[in-house]
C-alpha cells in the first residue's frame, strides 16, 4: 500500500494492494478493497465501503454527510462496487435514516463533477456523464446512461438500459429500455443501440418496441395500456419488468412527446 504524504486514519481498513497518491485524506470507518487506486487530493470520509479495482480520480469526495437538514448524525454508509471509476471532483454523500446507505454498483463510470446525493441506489454498469446531478432517494437500474448536465429530481426511478439526453430535467420516472429527451422530458423511442450492444436479439428489441407503441402511441391512458399489454402480449421477463416498473411508479412516468403536444395545443 503506497501512502506517502497521505493521511490515513489508523482504524481504516485498506487492502495491501491499494495505491494511495499524495495528499489523500482517509477517515476512520472506511474500507477499501484490493487493487483500488486513490488519486491525489481525494477525501474519503466515514462510512465509505469501496470495492476492488476501483479508480478514484483527484478531487473526489466520497461519503461526506448528506446535504439534508434532517440528517442527525446517524451511522450510515456509502457503498461502491468493484471496478467502478469515479472521475475528478465527483461528490457522493452517504445515507440518512431513510435507507442508511447510498449505493453505487460495480463497473460504473461517474464522469467529472457528478453529484450523487444521500440514499441513492445506482445499479451495475451505469454511466453518469459530466456534471449529472442526482438528488436524494433516486434509484437507477443496471446499464442506464444519464447524459451530462442532467438534473434528476428526488425520488425519481430510472429503469434499466435507459438513455437520457444531456441537459435533461428528469422529474418523472423513466421506464426501462427507453430513450428520453426534449423539454419537458419525453419518450423519444427505445434504446435499441444500447440493447444491441448488450446482446439482445432483434426479436426481443421488436417485442419491447411493440410494448412502448401501445403505451405511448395508442390512444390509451396508462392504466388501460398496462391492461392491454398484460392481456394481449406474451409474458416475458422484459414485458414483466416494464409492467412492474410502471405499476410501482409513485411519481408517474414521463409522457410521450405527442402527449405533451396535445396537452399544450
Amino acid at each position: 500500500m503506497k501512502q506517502d504524504l497521505a493521511y490515513i486514519h489508523p482504524e481504516a481498513k485498506i487492502a495491501k494492494t491499494v495505491v494511495i497518491d499524495p495528499f489523500v485524506t482517509i477517515h476512520k470507518n472506511v474500507e477499501i478493497g484490493e487493487g483500488t487506486w486513490i488519486g491525489s487530493n481525494v477525501t474519503i470520509m466515514e462510512g465509505a465501503r469501496i470495492g476492488k479495482n476501483c479508480k478514484i480520480f483527484p478531487g473526489a469526495v466520497i461519503s461526506a454527510i448528506p446535504q439534508d437538514l434532517k440528517f442527525e448524525g446517524e451511522d450510515s454508509t456509502t457503498e461502491i462496487g468493484d471496478n467502478t471509476i469515479i472521475r475528478e471532483f465527483v461528490t457522493v454523500n452517504k445515507g440518512t435514516k431513510a435507507k442508511y446507505k447510498t449505493v453505487i454498483g460495480s463497473n460504473c463510470l461517474l464522469m467529472a463533477y457528478v453529484h450523487v446525493a444521500h440514499d441513492c441506489d445506482i445499479g451495475n454498469n451505469c454511466i453518469l456523464a459530466n456534471v449529472a446531478t442526482l438528488a436524494g432517494h433516486i434509484e437507477v437500474d443496471d446499464y442506464a446512461i444519464i447524459g451530462g448536465l442532467s438534473a434528476v429530481h428526488q425520488f425519481v426511478n430510472i429503469g434499466s438500459h435507459v438513455m437520457i439526453s444531456g441537459g435533461s430535467l428528469v422529474r418523472k420516472d423513466v421506464p426501462p429500455y427507453t430513450k428520453a429527451a426534449r423539454d419537458p422530458l419525453s419518450f423519444v423511442g427505445i434504446n435499441s443501440v444500447g440493447m444491441r450492444r448488450k446482446g439482445l436479439s432483434s426479436e426481443k428489441i421488436n417485442e419491447i418496441q411493440d410494448i412502448y407503441r401501445v403505451l405511448y402511441l395508442k390512444s390509451f391512458n396508462v392504466s388501460k395500456a398496462l391492461a392491454y399489454i398484460e392481456a394481449e402480449m406474451a409474458a416475458t421477463p422484459e414485458r414483466d419488468e416494464i409492467l412492474s416498473f410502471i405499476a410501482k411508479s409513485s411519481r408517474g412516468i414521463m409522457k410521450g412527446y405527442k402527449q405533451h403536444e396535445k396537452k399544450t395545443s
